[in-house]
């Protein structure tokens, strides 16, 4: 007799479809089963609604949904899902840097064509900002200590979509910055018989420098030549900032009524756009700044991930960039930490390219990292006063620590992957069952029950049972875009994973 055979993929565990008939499901381990069942019970014993005791029905159920057809969605809903935050306030910063150069351009608006400098840096400056992590730091530290349960829902929803989609305003202030430094130099050529030839020269260099940078970010190159688009949009970025210094203070030193240099640097100073670019090196150098290397232990519990191990205890929802070098090829993972108190704090890296893999071959003992972590959309569950956390195979990474620190919040941890406690081990199997009773979660092993579950099932009647105001969705990206189309069409207030770092 032939048995289905798995995908081997921490992230899957997915019966393959091509066997016409299915064997018998193994038996569940009685502790695997147990767990399950036991969040089901769970949950009706903190409802005693209807929809409990369907959870408990269906987690009673050892069946799979490998062969189910793929749910249809409105075009309606998917459209909903992409013109998210990021692009209306992507569209937003396009159209209002848009409308402030038309009117410059028909000369309607004469204060961008004497300052367009302060315009073009402006805008790059912010565009930084969002993407600092003192920045953003600061940002979600506000909105959670001021805003955290007592605001109505829709408020503390918008909050969380607005800090999640930062992005937006980043690669909007980004390209307006470009398009206001295209037409800074085109007036710098129409009067060029005014102007100095080396301003002419950094004006173009800079403009070249900035256009690759932005170029390389491009999502079909960020998401498929990790390493390209770093090495562009970092050290060309560097040579943009290099040249936007030159091209400033050429700009601001020469005088174009005497067609002569002026040494005298307080001209330069008292210039709006000196100080725009005086903010953005300070704000791309501080997170350098703090880039350290530190000692770790890899734990590798199977062929498919690498647990990494850190000295000291962090917040929730944070996410932490590490490299084996001091500049290049930095990944970025989820912190799992029992809380600032702890001793540890962990990485879940699954084996997915060769970044990943040599973690697994040949374990460091040491790696680069930034001491000042980024903060991830998990950050803002403090806002909430339940919630439901998904995630799947190493997206557990992410999603942990939200459920280890905030047992007031009440999480309920729905994790599905394959092999769970041999594929990732004891350390993390410990933390689980350490802080998170069998109410609050439900571990789906894919292998031990035959192929994935329907996952919106276990949302829907988890988010309904268990009171709760949010989903967060930490999974690949077949598996977000399925979650999350179910969630809205379901009127379930949900956010998923970005593919945006």
């Amino acid at each position: 007799m032939s048995y289905p055979e798995f995908v081997d993929d921490p992230e899957k565990g997915i019966l393959d479809s091509s066997l016409d008939t299915l064997t018998p499901l193994p038996v569940l381990p009685v502790s695997s089963k147990a767990v399950i069942q036991d969040a089901a019970v769970g949950l009706a014993a903190q409802s005693g609604k209807k929809e409990s005791q369907a959870a408990l029905a269906y987690a009673k159920k050892d069946h799979a949904s490998a062969n189910k057809p793929k749910r249809k969605v409105s075009k309606w809903i998917r459209f909903q899902l992409w013109f998210n935050t990021y692009r209306k306030f992507f569209i937003f910063v396009i159209s209002l840097n848009g409308v402030g150069l038309l009117l410059a351009s028909l000369n309607i608006w004469t204060y961008p064509r004497r300052y367009t400098g302060a315009f073009v840096l402006g805008n790059l400056l912010f565009a930084i900002l969002m993407r600092n992590e003192l920045f953003g730091r600061l940002l979600y530290m506000i909105v959670n200590k001021c805003f955290a349960k007592w605001t109505p829902l829709w408020f503390r929803l918008g909050c969380t979509s607005a800090l999640q989609h930062l992005g937006g305003i980043h690669s909007g202030c980004a390209t307006s910055g470009f398009v206001w430094l295209i037409f800074r130099v085109t007036l710098i050529f129409i009067d060029h018989k005014d102007n100095h030839d080396a301003v002419l020269i950094m004006g173009v260099i800079t403009n070249l420098a900035v256009s690759i940078s932005i170029l390389s970010a491009f999502p079909w190159v960020r998401n498929t030549h990790h390493n390209m688009f770093e090495r562009h949009h970092r050290f060309i970025g560097w040579i943009g900032l290099l040249s936007t210094w030159v091209f400033v203070v050429l700009g601001d030193s020469y005088d174009l009524d005497t067609h002569s240099w002026n040494p005298d640097g307080i001209r330069v100073i008292r210039q709006q756009d000196f100080w725009f670019a005086f903010g953005m090196t300070v704000f791309i150098l501080i997170p350098w700044f703090t880039v350290r290397e530190v000692k770790v232990d890899i734990e590798v519990p199977s062929p498919k991930v690498a647990i990494v191990r850190f000295e000291r205890g962090m917040q929730q929802g944070l996410i932490a960039r590490i490299s084996r070098s001091t500049i290049m090829e930095y990944h970025a993972f989820g912190i799992i930490s029992e809380g600032t108190h702890a001793k540890y704090h962990y990485l879940i890296c699954g084996v997915q390219g060769d970044f990943t893999r040599s973690l697994v071959n040949e374990p460091p003992t040491h790696l680069w990292t930034r001491q000042l972590k980024f903060a991830g959309v998990s950050h803002t569950s403090t806002l909430y006063k339940r919630g439901i956390r998904v995630c799947t195979g190493t997206g557990l990474g992410a999603a942990l620590s939200t459920c280890l620190q905030n047992p007031d919040w009440w999480v309920y941890l729905i994790w599905i992957g394959s092999d769970q406690e041999k594929t990732f081990g004891p350390t993390i199997s410990g933390l689980i069952h350490k802080h998170i009773s069998p109410q609050r979660m439900c571990l789906w092993d894919s292998k031990a029950r035959g192929g994935r579950p329907d996952v919106m099932k276990l949302v829907k009647d988890a988010y309904h049972s268990w009171g709760a105001e949010v989903v967060f969705i930490t999974s690949n990206w077949a598996g977000n875009q399925e979650i999350m189309e179910g969630c809205k069409e379901a009127g379930i207030p949900a956010f998923g994973t970005l593919w945006d770092f």
